[in-house]
């Protein structure tokens, strides 16, 4: 019995040194563990952001949503700086792609419209991304309705008028616009189709130089974007003839509906919106789409936007993505009924 007991003496003096062996090792192990989980502990309890955040732009300094941008941009209070960057070219695809390669933290994020999200990406021929599976939305901003104008070279004056101008000569009817798969070609494209009386399509470097040869009589009329319209209207250069939002707008002083005015269901407009890579995490897209509506729902903001021309909306992520794959549809409907070709 001794020689049994002094063996288990044995094994207990050895016993000791292995567990604190064991310790040794494990005790790094589960610290190097712990130390790993604090950054995504941290951001679900708020610590995002950290660092600054970048707001990419598809557009050029200067531009609409350059300029909404900066607006959101410097009423932002996360407590760290949110900064612009402008990546242009490819229709805006340069910046999306920026976005779309992007870590999917919430650091990077995109200003995004249908141009970006649907109609640039169908009309490419190649993409390096997928719009409909590589983001997810942040927030909604607001649209911009657009206002169709003429000047002196169009003779009628009302929507009916210019309907049965275009049937009675198919292709004939020329409309200024910033090119394919600009919003004001797709409105023309879609007023088309719609009413089956076939406008031609007259593209310039940009909307300013369109309106320019409107109003010099160059070419009879076009589908504007409000804010840079209706200064023309008012001083009696352009006819402001009906506005392409679903119901009138202050923006548009007045003006019918294309829809109320004989094209029902006519609606057509620029909308911008928040958008991050697909795998950010939700508290992170919560926390920005809180801060965002937030921000515009303050009246400084409200007011600057508007002077844009955007109508703001307020919505969740899950409301803005279901518009996101509603305007994907609409507008891959449009490109294929109205044979839309990239140039």
């Amino acid at each position: 019995m001794e020689d049994i007991a002094a063996a288990h003496q044995r094994n207990g003096d050895t016993m000791i040194p292995v567990r604190r062996r064991i310790a040794a090792v494990m005790l790094p192990v589960a610290a190097a563990l712990a130390a790993a989980a604090l950054p995504m502990q941290a951001m679900a309890q708020g610590g995002f952001p950290s660092r600054p955040i970048r707001l990419v732009v598809g557009a050029p300094p200067g531009g609409g949503p350059d300029n909404v941008a900066r607006i959101l941009a410097q009423a932002m209070n996360l407590g760290q700086p949110v900064m612009v960057e402008n990546r242009t070219g490819a229709s805006s695809l340069i910046a999306a792609e920026v976005v779309a390669k992007a870590p999917a933290d919430g650091y990077t994020v995109l200003i995004a419209s249908q141009t970006i999200l649907a109609v640039a990406p169908i009309l490419a021929k190649t993409k390096s991304f997928d719009p409909q599976k590589d983001f997810t939305g942040v927030a909604m901003i607001g649209t911009a309705p657009l206002v169709l104008v003429a000047g002196p070279a169009l003779s009628v004056g009302t929507v009916p008028e210019i309907i049965a101008l275009a049937k009675s000569r198919p292709g004939a009817l020329d409309y200024g616009n910033g090119g394919v798969g600009t919003t004001p070609y797709m409105a023309g494209a879609l007023f088309s189709v719609m009413t089956g009386g076939k406008l031609n399509s007259i593209p310039y470097p940009g909307e300013q130089a369109a309106m320019t040869d409107i109003i010099a009589g160059r070419v009879p009329m076009m589908f504007a974007n409000a804010s840079a319209a209706m200064p023309h209207v008012r001083s009696g250069r352009l006819r402001g003839i009906a506005v392409t939002s679903p119901k009138r707008v202050d923006i548009a002083q007045g003006l019918p509906t294309v829809a109320e005015s004989g094209v029902p269901g006519f609606e057509i407009g620029t909308w911008l919106g928040i958008i991050a890579p697909a795998a950010t995490p939700r508290d992170v897209v919560d926390k920005l789409n809180a801060e965002l509506r937030r921000v515009l729902a303050t009246p400084q903001v409200k007011e600057k936007l508007l002077a844009q021309g955007y109508l703001l909306e307020d919505q969740t992520p899950e409301q803005f993505n279901a518009y996101i794959r509603q305007e994907y549809a609409k507008w891959s409907k449009l490109i294929t009924d109205a044979n839309i070709k990239a140039e």
